[in-house]
């Protein structure tokens, strides 16, 4: 459930919560995000709840959402934090998250930014190949510090989800096979004095709307554990990861509820606290996209929708071929027209819908893009030189922009001219 809904009478209006997106979009300008702050907290009091049964730690995955009033909402709600970067870990900071409420998760982690989690005194470390353990302890100990960590199995189970997000077979690039990660957590124990084997790591993708792969994840997991405690270790945590899908079309994603009684079921007797990385399931339909239609066009074989949002502004349809509902923000009786509805970006790829059936529109007015609070502005751009969208907050009947709009001179922000680059030759 979300809190965008429309009021009026014959002709009815979006809302965020108690505010227009018509005043948002004529007060901020166009492209826009909008976030609702009484969905955010729905959202993450739901998935909270839904493990109240169990030791648990809910770690909001930033990568989904990075702005600092989103990570702020989740922080003053009790959440900690999944990170896959640096970047993210100085996000988290700003805002205010518990340190030890912070998992560090990713293939690609660097010195630098493990000598930056480390200093912060995080929680752990999700490690993802035996150089990465080695080098987490080789980091740990320059600094005389402990480092905790948890390997991230490789469980071998398809998620059906779509290829690019699917991180849980063997010929993905994430975790390790379960017998050699057996292998790493006793050459640790033997040998890598500045690690805590504090748990066991794993996620096998994004957008799951069926509740059947997590749990043969876990079964595999459990055994794994059980192989761990044969070998004297004993780790405390056990991290399923994120992926619990949304609705963005006819998908019918479980209720948290469910997926957290299923899994409170299959653990019951291991003793660990949960740690859950939600993203997705959180803050995807707790964000839209305000657009405003600049043309329309008619051609012999399309029609096009040309609006100031592009892919560059809400990537994941040309990246995925993703699907967003797109609705009028001004609700009128019109007819429909079957058309693409593109951006302004110079590639025939940009566009947020492709025959898409929809109700007439004219230049000037608005469209609001669903299902936008996640891997949107996350995954945005400058390209041809756009700078990058607003974002508001809704709370009640009041809204805050949580991040300006990005101004030219942005753009060129960090580049310089050098007088030698460009000095003429002296002619011999």
């Amino acid at each position: 459930m979300h809190y965008f809904d429309y009021k009026g009478g014959a002709k009815k209006r979006l809302y965020a919560e108690g505010v227009s997106v018509k005043r948002i979009a004529k007060e901020v300008g166009t492209p826009v995000f909008i976030y609702s702050h009484k969905t955010l907290t729905r959202h993450f009091n739901a998935f909270d709840t839904a493990f109240a049964d169990a030791p648990h730690l809910i770690c909001f995955s930033v990568k989904a959402n990075s702005n600092l009033a989103v990570l702020k909402t989740f922080s003053t709600l009790g959440g900690g934090f999944d990170i896959v970067s640096g970047g993210e870990l100085f996000r988290v900071v700003k805002a205010g998250g518990d340190m030890k409420k912070v998992v560090f998760s990713g293939v690609g982690k660097t010195e630098e930014e493990i000598e930056f989690a480390i200093k912060k005194r995080i929680l752990m470390f999700n490690v993802e190949s035996p150089q990465e353990l080695r080098l987490i302890n080789k980091v740990a100990k320059r600094l005389k510090k402990r480092a905790g960590i948890a390997i991230r199995i490789n469980p071998d189970v398809d998620p059906k989800t779509h290829p690019y997000i699917s991180t849980g077979l063997k010929k993905n690039k994430f975790g390790i096979e379960r017998k050699e990660a057996l292998r790493e957590y006793a050459y640790a124990r033997k040998n890598l004095a500045n690690l805590d084997l504090l748990g066991v790591d794993c996620h096998i993708g994004s957008q799951l709307t069926s509740i059947k792969p997590f749990i043969d994840a876990l079964k595999k997991v459990k055994t794994f554990v059980g192989d761990l405690r044969a070998q004297g270790i004993d780790p405390g945590y056990i991290n399923m990861g994120g992926g619990l899908g949304i609705t963005y079309e006819d998908e019918t994603a479980p209720h948290p509820s469910k997926y957290g009684e299923a899994v409170i079921k299959e653990t019951k007797d291991l003793g660990v606290t949960l740690i859950f990385e939600p993203g997705r399931n959180i803050v995807g339909n707790a964000g839209i996209l305000a657009t405003r239609v600049t043309y329309t066009k008619k051609g012999s074989v399309k029609n096009f929708i040309i609006a100031d949002a592009g892919m560059n502004d809400l990537p994941r349809p040309s990246l995925y071929g993703s699907y967003h509902g797109i609705e009028p923000v001004v609700k009128e009786r019109r007819g429909t027209v079957t058309a693409d509805i593109v951006g302004p970006i110079c590639e025939t790829g940009d566009f947020i819908a492709r025959d898409r059936k929809i109700k007439k529109v004219n230049p000037g007015e608005l469209l609001a893009v669903m299902s936008a609070g996640a891997y949107c502005y996350t995954m945005s751009s400058n390209y041809n030189s756009r700078p990058r969208a607003a974002e508001v907050m809704v709370k009640g009947k009041d809204y805050y922009v949580v991040k300006k709009r990005e101004k030219p001179a942005d753009l060129i922000e960090g580049e310089v001219m050098p007088n030698a680059l460009f000095k003429k030759s002296k002619k011999r």
